[in-house]
């Protein structure tokens, strides 16, 4: 198997915020069947009650490398920041549309990172369905 060392990070506002662990957790086990990669351990959801960091928490290890993501339900719309880190090749289409169908898109901001020997920025092969500022904005 060729290394890729790919690193998306997302972020996103959204309009269905997740705040049951289990239901995230499922999410988080059929995105990671959807990009075509295998739960190494995992998943691990939390919600967190602290003030101004409220919301949920995900970590799943993924037998490439590793997808997080917190979601602070405390703003309206809730604020999404994710992170998937694979040494597999992925589609970054294929996030986007999950995060689309699961908890609705009010905004997308991302960056896609070849981290092999330097951080080379990777352009997408389609555009996304989402308006995608470059570079990363912080979420209003």
């Amino acid at each position: 198997m060729l290394l890729e060392h790919k690193h998306l990070i997302v972020c996103a506002a959204i309009y269905h915020s997740p705040c049951n662990p289990s239901i995230k957790d499922d999410w988080m086990r059929q995105l990671v069947r959807d990009i075509r990669m295998k739960v190494l351990i995992g998943s691990f959801s939390v919600y967190s009650a602290m003030p101004g960091n409220q919301g949920l928490t995900n970590v799943t290890i993924i037998e490439t490398f590793h997808i997080t993501v917190h979601v602070w339900d405390e703003v309206s719309p809730a604020l999404i920041q994710m992170d998937v880190y694979s040494c597999a090749e992925f589609d970054p289409q294929l996030i986007f549309d999950h995060l689309q169908s699961n908890f609705g898109l009010a905004k997308l901001e991302w960056k896609f990172i070849d981290r092999e020997h330097v951080l080379d920025e990777i352009p997408l092969s389609r555009p996304t369905l989402f308006p995608v500022p470059s570079p990363l904005e912080a979420v209003t």
